[in-house]
């Protein structure tokens, strides 16, 4: 059956500036800590990536002539300051000002990130969010951004607050490369939210142009037996690991008792402990109803079992099916004997997953006012042949996620739009250029673009606002 999504929805593609720009050093870019990270411990690095530094004319045409009326954007933070504060490089701040030109000429609508895993290197090295010096810092970074950018109407703080302390702290996979600290992983949590929520404070009081927002990734989590006591608390407990800490700082300015007895009982078993300042609430409070969206970035849910045996992650880098492993002591174990199906790097492809996160964030955060869609998309090994990709995996797994997006509007979610991942192909955090998301193949010797199977689809969907 056709479902049919409303007139003013935007259909968007995605991006980062790491992943994307390349040019990690030119016109006096800053490093960050990826930088020396990719090249100490991977083998591929974040040079030329997709170029989208030289390419960005290129892409927001193809973008334009494709139906693609939003683009998300993030700007890298030690292109504009390359220290993370101090001096300002006027080179950076330009290159922005032209790449806003260039969407706004072809009348693509750019919501910009401010911070998307890329601090710099300097302040990373510093501890990164675990230091509250760099909550200042990224602050007034936030504020030169907002005054030196009017021509912006959409603004998010973070891309992902959840995935950077676990990629950081948890699995290990983003520098500093730290295991199983969960301690840490809450305190980046919690820090960033306060980061957060004063930039929000400071765009409201300073009447900036436009709106503000944040981006969360939200794995939705199932017990594995419904029926089952301890596996419902498993999956409630890896819930509040990845999506009900950082929901309920976003829009409670508080966490819930039950949030609370959930941490306490990780840092039982795991060790640690927090700082949570009475001032820190106080800033979660002031910006608890000023968010004007939330970015729900999708990919994956996950089956929970209970675990009480050695905490031990693997992440599947390699995109060969079987190679996870996620069990946390006291929390649970991911099982994947489910009847769902999963990709090449382990994620299982569950559309209602979406459908009932937008549906948890309308009725436990009545408050959260609208929703994009801002990341969805499935990464594969595409095959090109013919000068494109006949992705048609892609193209089911996007018309799926649009199907029940439609279905969370029909039963009143606020839900305005949607972003593939990604606009072209690009660069990935930790399985570089094997995994492609883009509806447009992107040959990464020459930076010719191709466009897929999925990108004429994705026009006619555009086009006739039905799915």
């Amino acid at each position: 059956m056709e479902k049919i999504l409303p007139k003013d929805f935007i259909f968007g593609g995605a991006t980062a500036a790491y992943q994307a720009e390349g040019a990690t050093h030119e016109d006096g870019k800053g490093p960050v800590a990826w930088d020396k990270y990719l090249k100490e411990n991977y083998w591929y690095t974040a040079e030329p990536a997709s170029d989208f530094y030289h390419k960005y004319p290129i892409d927001l045409k193809l973008a334009q002539e494709y139906g693609i009326n939003g683009i998300r954007v993030s700007i890298a933070w030690s292109r504009i300051f390359p220290e993370g504060y101090g001096k300002v490089n006027y080179k950076g701040v330009e290159f922005y000002h032209k790449l806003f030109a260039e969407c706004h000429k072809r009348n693509v609508e750019p919501f910009v990130t401010l911070h998307h895993f890329d601090t710099p290197e300097i302040l990373h090295e510093n501890g990164d969010f675990l230091n509250r010096e760099n909550i200042d810092h990224f602050v007034d970074y936030a504020e030169f951004c907002f005054k030196e950018y009017p021509e912006i109407n959409y603004w998010t703080t973070f891309n992902e607050i959840g995935p950077i302390g676990e990629g950081q702290y948890l699995i290990g996979k983003f520098p500093p490369g730290i295991k199983y600290d969960l301690a840490k992983v809450f305190q980046s949590h919690h820090n960033m939210m306060v980061a957060h929520a004063r930039a929000v404070k400071l765009f409201k009081d300073g009447g900036y142009n436009g709106e503000i927002g944040v981006v969360h990734a939200l794995p939705t989590k199932y017990p594995y037996d419904p029926e089952n006591p301890e596996e419902v608390r498993a999956a409630e407990l890896d819930d509040i690991i990845h999506n009900k800490f950082i929901l309920d700082a976003t829009f409670l300015g508080k966490y819930s008792d039950e949030t609370i007895k959930g941490v306490e009982h990780i840092l039982a078993v795991n060790g640690g402990k927090l700082d949570l300042r009475p001032e820190d609430f106080k800033v979660l409070n002031a910006a608890k109803n000023l968010n004007d969206f939330l970015g729900i970035n999708y990919y994956m849910s996950d089956w929970m079992k209970a675990f009480d045996g050695d905490t031990e992650i693997t992440h599947n880098s390699t995109g060969n099916k079987g190679e996870s492993k996620y069990q946390i002591k006291g929390v649970g174990q991911r099982v994947f004997d489910v009847d769902v199906p999963r990709t090449d790097w382990d994620w299982m492809i569950y559309p209602k997953g979406l459908y009932d996160q937008i549906m948890r964030v309308k009725k436990d955060y009545p408050n959260y006012k609208k929703i994009y869609i801002t990341e969805n998309g499935l990464g594969y090994k595409d095959v090109f042949e013919n000068n494109t990709v006949y992705d048609d995996a892609r193209i089911d797994y996007v018309k799926k996620h649009l199907e029940v997006i439609a279905d969370a509007i029909s039963d009143g979610a606020n839900v305005k739009g949607y972003f593939i991942w990604s606009l072209m192909d690009v660069f990935s955090w930790s399985n570089g250029y094997e995994k492609r998301y883009g509806l447009f193949y992107v040959d990464f010797k020459t930076q010719k673009r191709y466009p897929k199977k999925s990108a004429e689809w994705y026009k006619k969907i555009s086009d006739t606002h039905i799915v």
